[in-house]
């Protein structure tokens, strides 16, 4: 019994790391939406390239960090919070947020760490990409807009943040939309090495283990994401100014220091946050996710990524998965913002 259990756990772990090796790459109803009655909510028709913007920009001292962020929709309507990626930024959600906004959410658009106007508050603090980190920052963010429980959703690096607050705090997290999956991941699992292909797709990952590869990122950052963003979506026709838009959130002081220790971290290469030790262990057991959720998948989406059998098990609440066709790619909010929306709107009325 014992060797069988040990067998079924070393299958999970090397599931896992396939698992881990997919990451990365406002009419206005009800505030909380109710289970499905009638006719549902649809979200006004716009789409991908219409250059939508934000408008202003609001600033709080969350955490280890003074966050900037986007926020739309009724500051009493139930939260929403998007989440962004690499190398993406809060243009992923530009068209989904108005979509949220017009059903009566208050949607919250933060940059991460290392992105656009967010800024450390100490020039003490170590410069962490540990994706728990990252997650802690978004739980700190709640706290000062006095948020309890918010709605997550995310893609890339936003994704794997969801995961991991829907998984340690779901008591914060009232359902979930991720693309991609279940995307927590571990050094261990890091470590272990993954079949050539695979390591092919994660080019970068060991590029950014040399210091070769930080000097190369820090130079050609604006080169570097567009050669991504082509790869991971080969049939998304974005323009220079949408692509502009966003690369210019690399600027960030800290952009490069948290990128490369976010890639070092996952081999093993760099160490994290000692206090946050405890919490990563739990993250090793890859623990079920139970909050609602819904799981996205575009049909070109180029960056590596697992069948969603792979990870289905692993939501052990209510859960659904959606494949998004037409040429959609892997920043899938930016490129398919209805589909998105549709699922945050659907998952928050289970």
């Amino acid at each position: 019994m014992s060797e069988q259990i040990d067998q079924e756990r070393r299958h999970f772990l090397s599931t896992a790391v396939v698992t881990l090796a997919a990451a990365e790459l406002p009419v206005i109803g009800s505030a909380k939406a109710q289970p499905s009655r009638g006719r549902p909510f649809e979200p006004p028709a716009f789409g991908p390239g219409t250059n939508r913007s934000f408008g202003s920009l609001k600033q709080i001292d969350a955490g280890v960090l003074n966050v900037s962020y986007a926020e739309a929709g009724p500051p009493d309507g139930p939260a929403i919070l998007l989440l962004h990626g690499w190398p993406y930024d809060i243009h992923t959600y530009v068209e989904v947020a108005p979509l949220l906004a017009s059903a009566g959410y208050r949607v919250i658009v933060p940059y991460l760490r290392g992105y656009g106007p967010t800024r450390f508050l100490s020039s003490e603090t170590f410069r962490n990409g540990q994706p728990l980190a990252l997650a802690v920052d978004v739980t700190a963010l709640m706290d000062a807009l006095k948020i309890d429980k918010a709605t997550l959703g995310g893609c890339d690096w936003g994704a794997r943040t969801a995961n991991i607050v829907a998984a340690l705090w779901p008591e914060r997290c009232r359902a979930m939309v991720s693309v991609s999956g279940y995307l927590i991941g571990s050094q261990e699992a890091g470590r272990m090495p993954l079949p050539p292909k695979a390591e092919l797709e994660w080019w970068y990952q060991f590029y950014f283990a040399t210091e070769r590869g930080r000097i190369g990122y820090d130079k050609n950052r604006h080169d570097f994401a567009r050669l991504i963003w082509r790869l991971a979506s080969p049939k998304w026709e974005f323009d220079d100014a949408t692509f502009e838009r966003t690369v210019a959130s690399f600027d960030n002081p800290d952009h490069v220091d948290v990128v490369i220790h976010n890639y070092r971290w996952r081999l093993g290469l760099a160490d994290g946050d000692p206090e946050l030790q405890d919490l990563e262990k739990r993250l090793a057991a890859f623990p079920p996710i139970s909050v609602p959720t819904i799981t996205l998948e575009g049909d070109a989406n180029g960056a590596p990524h697992p069948d969603p059998a792979v990870y289905a098990r692993k939501f052990s609440g209510w859960y659904e998965h959606r494949l998004i066709t037409e040429g959609i790619g892997h920043n899938l909010p930016q490129e398919a913002p209805q589909a998105f929306a549709r699922a945050m709107l659907d998952v928050d009325r289970i």
